[in-house]
């Protein structure tokens, strides 16, 4: 399942220097603006603690993690919705994402320069929001023409559309994302999905601060935590430079040791992928045995056919049933057998809807 959340933000917010951390992929990390201009593409593990605890009581051949995609976009400029500095190129690539993860600068620092002059948070968030909702208009826009005369006629359909179109469109003349207006049923949801809107993908904003704020926060960051509030997006606080210096130690004994002095519990990248995957909606279900134990990912609400179609699709198209173990049950019983004897290990059919952390094997026939 190849999902991306796209890195984007102003030029020289950090973008780049979280991406390093995130990835072994090497993205150039400059004090100068459109440092990135081709978008680089880091495959990220899921830190997942079940995925360890399975495999230190089978102790399999080899383990397998889940990953995502984090796809790290050039810097954007005012004016990018009329193509101007790397204005297309940096639409193109966000519209080809899942989500969307946004570093804002939140620390001050006269040696880092900005690309406006001055640090505001606010601003910065309020420029890549226009530039989107100005892209977006044109495509609700262009729609709208195409079906207001046949909504003028009477068609129902048609007229549908055009009323769900129209509050989108008022939405965007508003300054409000796509992703604020609720879709009141299954239509409405697929004509956003048709028309690749990009302020309707789900967004995380990532508060880039200094040392001293990466616990608490700084005045920069309640005030973005005040802009969102109305967004259901989720702000996230990390100290970038502290990150390249965590990825930077050799050894596991090292990170903790730094971790602790800062008076953290874990690097601030672990926390950004775990969001990245919530935010991306989704769920991981493992397979377990001597040979490997392995995470896979699935949309939450995934049926147990299209979760064992992630493994191969001749597993969804011969689906018969599904072994299902809960994770904590398999913890505190130690083995399949063990549940096996208590009547823990359930048989499921068709219509079973995966559950976070089930533990899952596969009857088919091709």
């Amino acid at each position: 399942m190849a999902l991306k959340c796209g890195i984007v933000g102003l030029p020289n917010v950090g973008k780049s220097t979280l991406f390093n951390c995130l990835s072994n992929a090497k993205a150039q990390a400059a004090n100068f603006p459109f440092c990135t201009i081709e978008p680089n593409i880091g495959t990220i593990t899921v830190p997942d603690e079940r995925l360890n605890k399975l495999s230190e009581l089978i102790n399999p051949q080899r383990i397998v993690p889940t990953t995502i995609e984090i796809v790290d976009i050039a810097g954007l400029v005012k004016g990018a919705s009329k193509g101007e500095g790397l204005g297309n190129k940096f639409l193109a690539n966000i519209r080809e994402t899942d989500a969307i993860i946004h570093v804002l600068r939140c620390f001050d620092d006269p040696n880092v320069v900005h690309v406006d002059g001055s640090v505001d948070p606010v601003r910065d968030k309020e420029i890549i929001d226009i530039e989107l909702q100005l892209k977006d208009l044109e495509s609700v826009e262009a729609r709208l023409s195409k079906v207001q005369r046949s909504a003028s006629s009477g068609d129902k359909d048609a007229k549908r559309i055009f009323d769900f179109l129209t509050r989108l469109k008022d939405a965007l003349v508003q300054g409000r994302s796509a992703r604020t207006i609720e879709a009141t049923n299954e239509d409405d949801e697929q004509l956003v999905v048709e028309l690749q809107l990009l302020t309707a993908k789900p967004v995380l904003y990532v508060c880039n601060v200094e040392e001293a704020s990466v616990r608490t926060g700084n005045s920069h960051v309640d005030r973005i935590r005040e802009a969102v509030k109305d967004e259901k997006a989720e702000v996230l606080v990390i100290g970038a430079a502290i990150e390249a210096d965590i990825a930077s130690l050799e050894t596991f004994e090292e990170r903790q040791m730094f971790l602790q002095d800062l008076g953290l519990e874990e690097p601030g990248v672990t926390k950004l992928i775990n969001a990245a995957y919530r935010l991306l909606g989704l769920y991981t279900y493992f397979t377990a045995g001597v040979k490997e134990v392995r995470a896979w990912t699935v949309h939450k609400g995934a049926t147990a056919p299209e979760a064992a179609g992630v493994i191969h699709t001749d597993f969804q198209k011969g689906f018969i049933r599904a072994e299902v173990m809960k994770y904590q049950d398999y913890i505190k019983h130690g083995s399949e057998a063990a549940l096996k004897e208590i009547g823990k290990l359930g048989v499921e059919g068709k219509e079973y809807v995966v559950e976070d952390g089930d533990i899952m094997h596969f009857r088919f026939n091709v």
